[in-house]
């Protein structure tokens, strides 16, 4: 009787099978004479991996397993594969330089399995970055500091390479999250790499990197954000995304090609940091009362105006929530969704396929919908649309870039709206800037200088010309805080931000002046009788109430 093994007999089949595979590689490699490599028993660079995602190597059939600088060693198992030709060409293009090994299946299946042994994993089709939650948790708990964040950054810079390269995104991610920093910047300059932070609106260095730490680290963010490794010479803008203690936060990409390299801006979209109820914004409750009787309003246009970064979005996301019930149908028509509000029907331009804040708005429009919100109006379509929105009974919530509420009909005027129009579509206006807040902490009280006390004379002098009811903080003998830096403020003397406001409410007197095409100033100068503060003098009462101080007023706000 004949006993056979089967476990024996596979194994002399895969061996004959493996043989015959290099083998073939070997007179493939004479036949192009390109270098035969039999990679079982070499090591694989991790940091090579890095270069390209696991589904493009394997669908190109290549491997990348060694780099230098730019130069690559690539496996390979058929040169003349118009997929491999054109993976090669694109590394090419992106500046690196290919030695090309030809080698066996099995070689290249041996590349491959590395890449799930790498720290950061795998990412999905929806970007998210699977393994390194842990470690990014990890680190958040680790540190609590601006200076306890720089000593983990400089503490992974200081590891062997291939440590340093998977763990630099998780540290630098943790440190934004931990100092509630709203974007990362990466900034390449002749002779060194800075990384910066934008805490409370200001960027802050925290760390400098190496060259070639950089650009491994440019691949690895290339990567996980969906982005082509070899496009260098363009812009790009991709996500990914990571969960940190049950939230999930999204990680907007932008690279920027500049002299030295590619620059990279991360923004982070934390939730639990866009979520701000309306009456924690800043509002005077003078103004507060306006905005909850105007988002009750069945149809018109609220506006919010101001430069990128002075809390627009936040704004608007704080009065959808006041605004929902469970009786009104809301959509939002955004670039990006920054936050997901339960209820509501959020959608996202994409331009690119031909879906812009117009054409969103016009099929926005067919869902019967009660309140729309527009991310922006950027051209004379979107405003149109708006408008025709807001006159057939929907209430509309939007942005625009302009300096003052006041410079809200001058803006759309230029966008080819006639003044006529806006009298009748539009309820309110507003405008808004971010303010760091004194840290409470180690705020400090001196007495105001003359220039200080000259300007808050004035400043308070037009509100009691106005409105004699308002109470009005005295200007004799003023004091005010000013910033002095402890560990609760990471040595800033700030810690977080509030808004100053200003609004216009569209009544009969503001729409007759509106239809004769007027100025900024004009318009200003008869709003003012709304008893409505400026950002001047909000700022000013918040500067006198210890919230903020008169430097940092000044940096958003013209006093003089």
């Amino acid at each position: 009787m004949i006993n056979f093994n089967d476990k024996e007999q596979n194994e002399k089949l895969n061996e004959i099978r493996n043989l015959e595979e290099e083998d073939l590689a070997q007179i493939l490699s004479q036949k192009y004479k390109i270098p035969y490599l039999n990679l079982i028993g070499i090591p694989v660079n991790a940091n090579a991996l890095l270069i390209i995602p696991e589904e493009k190597a394997r669908k190109n059939d290549i491997a990348i397993f060694d780099v230098a600088g730019k130069n690559l060693s690539i496996a390979i198992t058929a040169p003349e594969k118009r997929e491999t030709v054109v993976a090669i060409e694109e590394l090419k293009e992106g500046g690196y330089k290919p030695s090309l090994f030809i080698v066996s299946q099995n070689s290249l299946k041996k590349v491959w399995d590395r890449y799930k042994e790498l720290s950061f994993g795998k990412v999905t089709e929806a970007g998210v970055l699977d393994i390194s939650d842990k470690d990014i948790e990890k680190f958040v708990s680790e540190t609590k500091t601006t200076s306890e964040v720089k000593d983990l950054i400089n503490k992974t810079l200081s590891l062997e390479k291939n440590k340093r390269t998977t763990q630099i995104i998780e540290v630098i991610v943790a440190g934004g999250l931990v100092l509630d920093a709203s974007d990362i910047h990466i900034e390449p300059e002749e002779d060194t790499v800075k990384i910066r932070i934008r805490l409370d609106g200001v960027l802050t260095n925290i760390a400098d990197l190496d060259t070639e730490t950089y650009k491994l680290l440019l691949s690895r963010i290339k990567l996980i954000s969906g982005l082509k490794i070899s496009r260098i010479k363009n812009a790009q803008d991709g996500r990914f995304s990571i969960h940190v203690n049950g939230t999930e936060i999204e990680i907007r990409t932008s690279t920027l090609p500049s002299e030295y390299g590619e620059s990279i801006v991360l923004r982070i979209l934390n939730p639990e940091t866009i979520s701000i109820p309306l009456e924690k914004l800043g509002m005077d409750k003078f103004l507060l009362d306006i905005m909850e009787n105007e988002i009750k309003k069945p149809n018109g246009i609220i506006l919010n105006t101001g430069p990128t970064g002075s809390g627009k979005t936040t704004t608007l996301y704080a009065l959808l929530k006041k605004i929902y019930t469970g009786d009104i149908k809301i959509i939002t028509i955004e670039d990006p969704i920054e936050y997901h509000i339960s209820g509501i029907t959020q959608t996202q331009i994409n331009p690119s396929e031909g879906y812009t804040f117009a054409k969103g708005l016009v099929s926005s429009l067919r869902q019967d919908p009660d309140v729309i919100m527009v991310g922006e109006i950027r051209d004379k379509e979107t405003a149109e649309t708006t408008i025709h929105a807001s006159l057939t009974g929907h209430l509309v919530l939007s942005t625009l870039h302009t300096n003052t509420a006041a410079g809200t009909f001058p803006r759309l005027v230029d966008l080819g709206i006639k003044s006529q129009m806006l009298g009748t579509a539009i309820n309110l206006t507003m405008a808004q800037r971010l303010v760091r807040k004194l840290c409470e902490n180690c705020k400090k009280r001196i007495p105001a200088d003359a220039t200080t006390v000259e300007i808050i004379k004035k400043t308070l002098g037009e509100i009691k010309e106005k409105d004699t009811e308002r109470k009005i903080p005295a200007w004799d003998n003023v004091s005010f805080f000013v910033p002095v830096g402890c560990d609760k403020c990471n040595q800033t003397g700030y810690k977080g931000r509030i808004g100053v406001f200003e609004a216009i409410i569209v009544d009969e007197n503001i729409e007759n002046i509106i239809r004769k095409n007027p100025s900024e100033r004009e318009i200003e100068k008869y709003s003012s009788k709304q008893k409505i503060l400026n950002m001047k003098q909000d700022g000013i009462i918040k500067m006198l109430g210890g919230i903020t101080d008169i430097n940092e007023l000044r940096r958003v706000v013209e006093l003089e």
